[in-house]
């Protein structure tokens, strides 16, 4: 066995490649940038070393730096994870070339594979079936036509050095074919430093389904089965499981035969996987293949109960497969999905900042870039997490699941938990009838002002002092609780006004009892429980998991993944107190508003006296129309509870 790693990587693969090491006893150094000085995943480490200042360019892909942080750190092997330079030919060699132990497929397989032309040839001289394309990678706008026209259109435009559907052109008429190459060519040459290109046929909504294989040193090659990956966004996989969906058992005892003779061919050593698509007649053609550990591997695990980093680490020392391949078994099923900081709202722009609190769910397996708060820059990928059940079936996989999404909170961040909430719920999810443009027509049930009125609703509850623990809020005062027994189901108790999704809301409060709450936002009606501990309110708003919590600016409010920030509020208590005429200040503060003067004639629910109370506005209201007989404060002054402010008289009008 291997006796220290360094871990070329940062965030929650680099500390899953830790835990395994730490069960197997073996120790392991990190690196880091100036941005993630202080990040999670240097716990633990027998040493870490700085990389340089936080771009990539300037850090983790810096591939002397990494080097020489191996070799004065004593270690014998280098995982390089997933990301950054885990598919580079040049890290490889590198590291080879330092006599130390890549963790991973050499140089010579990260080349060959990661050159979409060559790994289509070899793939096709294996036996393995490829789509109808180009022979040779090219730059050639009349080749690249010649070959569309032998393949027939639509086709799609493929660089030969990408990845992640970077540069691909889906060209449906020949008369778009020179703009498209030309567009294609230069992000090929922009983004890779290769602008050759590939046309192959293109497949009109398929299924994206991968194998997880793996081979050692002494010639056994064996499949880990298979992975559903067809639900993405931008050509990014975002929620992914293991079975597929669905998958006749012959197409997929033939797709598993494919990837373990295509590895079989190569002579390939350690995790990789052969990654497929599917159309609609159940014929799969060859992707591509990753050299490396994928994102989704935890969904193997969970059917398969095999550590595939104890397994790279095995294989990297020289052992042998530890199983052969009747006796690895799938159980089950399991389901991943990929937590982002992203704002869906606006085509999953990436949402850098502070965690100031997170709380992951139970009873699911989670991997996180940090436990309780953490930093996600802007430097790196916006991934902070994944979420991984495992259950009997797919129903139940499922099921625990979203149930997960809506126990989590991440405090401070705008996050995708809504919308994939909303995505697993899907009609077409739910009955596993995927495919990789499913996400692209997606469009999540609630749009921003439909959200922003369940998180006022929600904001009201968070105002109600009679949650058990909660803090002191408008509703206590000297008048002590409410009566609940002669509670008025129709007239409002009070009201909650704020603004969020540029606009401002208003929650009449109806009832209020023990951690329930009633009442209306726009006439329109919500019921929630709520509880409240360490700062963090939780309940539920219909069907829907909610939770909040009180920032210097006003709330910030989740209702099922979706975060809604809210200004400070302003308080009106419907029912003013009132001792006869007297109307009376339900707590200690400062008038910061005296809209009436004696004489005045007001109606019922006007405004009579603001009161400033622990930085929020408190409107006293009027509790029946008449006529200003006394105004008993004044203008910044101080009030204590209880005060009388305004005597009111009946109008004699009336």
């Amino acid at each position: 066995m291997l006796k220290r790693v360094l871990i070329a990587n940062r965030g929650e693969i680099a500390r899953r490649i830790a835990r395994t090491c730490r069960r197997l006893g073996v120790e392991y150094v990190a690196v880091h940038s100036d941005a993630d000085r202080s990040a999670a995943h240097l716990e633990g480490a027998v040493d870490t070393v700085r990389l340089g200042p936080g771009p990539a360019a300037d850090s983790y892909l810096r591939i002397e730096a990494l080097v020489d942080a191996a070799l004065r750190t004593g270690c014998d092997s280098v995982h390089p994870g997933y990301g950054f330079l885990s598919e580079s030919p040049a890290f490889a060699a590198a590291v080879a070339g330092a006599g130390l132990v890549l963790i991973g497929p050499d140089a010579r397989m990260i080349a060959a594979m990661g050159d979409k032309a060559t790994a289509r040839e070899l793939m096709a001289a294996a036996g393995v079936p490829v789509l109808p394309g180009s022979e040779h990678a090219t730059e050639s706008p009349e080749q690249l036509a010649a070959d569309a026209g032998r393949i027939g259109y639509p086709v799609i435009l493929k660089p030969v050095a990408g990845g992640g559907g970077k540069g691909m052109q889906v060209v449906d008429h020949p008369d778009r074919l020179a703009e498209a190459v030309a567009a294609a060519v230069r992000l090929g040459r922009s983004s890779f430093g290769d602008g050759r290109l590939l046309a192959e046929r293109y497949v009109p909504r398929p299924r994206h389904i991968e194998v997880q294989v793996f081979g050692d040193t002494h010639g056994s090659v064996v499949h880990l089965f298979e992975r559903e990956c067809s639900l993405q966004r931008r050509h990014q996989k975002i929620v992914e499981e293991a079975p597929a969906a669905g998958l006749p058992a012959g197409v997929r005892a033939a797709m598993l035969d494919a990837a373990v003779r295509g590895a079989g061919a190569l002579g390939y050593v350690n995790a990789g996987t052969f990654e497929f698509i599917l159309d609609a007649d159940d014929r799969f053609y060859f992707l591509e293949a990753n050299t490396r550990l994928q994102v989704e591997h935890p969904v193997t695990e969970e059917i398969t109960g095999v550590d595939l980093v104890e397994w790279q680490l095995r294989v990297a020392a020289g052992e042998r497969l530890p199983l052969a391949q009747h006796e690895i078994t799938a159980t089950g099923h399991a389901i991943e999905c990929r937590v982002y900081a992203e704002d869906p709202d606006e085509a999953f722009r990436p949402a850098p900042g502070r965690a100031e609190r997170v709380e992951w769910p139970a009873g699911v397996r989670v991997e996180a870039a940090f436990d309780r708060a953490g930093e996600v820059s802007a430097f790196y990928d916006p991934m902070i997490a994944k979420l991984v059940a495992h259950g009997p079936d797919r129903v139940a996989a499922l099921r625990t699941l979203t149930d997960a999404l809506r126990a989590t909170a991440v405090v401070g961040l705008t996050t995708n938990l809504g919308f994939l909430g909303d995505l697993l719920r899907d009609r077409r999810v739910v009955a596993g009838r995927l495919d990789t443009h499913l996400v692209d027509g997606f469009v999540a049930e609630a749009g921003r002002v439909e959200r922003a009125w369940r998180a006022a609703a929600c904001a009201a509850a968070m105002e109600v002092p009679a949650l058990p623990g909660g803090p002191a809020s408008p509703w206590h005062g000297a008048a002590g609780a409410l009566d609940r027994g002669a509670l008025d189901p129709v007239a409002p108790l009070g009201r909650v006004v704020t603004r969020a999704a540029g606009r401002e809301w208003e929650a009449g409060l109806t009832e209020v009892g023990p951690g329930r709450v009633r009442g209306t936002v726009d006439g329109r009606s919500f019921e929630l429980t709520v509880a409240h501990r360490d700062g963090l309110y939780r309940g539920t708003l219909g069907d829907r998991a909610w939770w909040g919590v009180r920032t210097p600016t006003g709330f910030e409010i989740t209702v099922d993944g979706y975060r809604t920030a809210l200004d400070v509020p302003t308080f009106a208590r419907g029912d003013a107190d009132a001792v006869g005429n007297e109307v009376r200040s339900t707590m200690p503060g400062v008038v910061v508003g005296l809209p009436c003067a004696v004489g005045d004639r007001v109606e019922e629910g006007a405004v009579l006296v603001v009161v400033e109370a622990m930085k929020m506005e408190n409107r006293i209201l009027a509790p029946f129309s008449g006529v200003v007989a006394e105004v008993r404060c004044t203008l910044n002054g101080l009030v204590a509870a209880d005060r009388t402010l305004v005597v009111l008289a009946e109008d004699a009008q009336d």
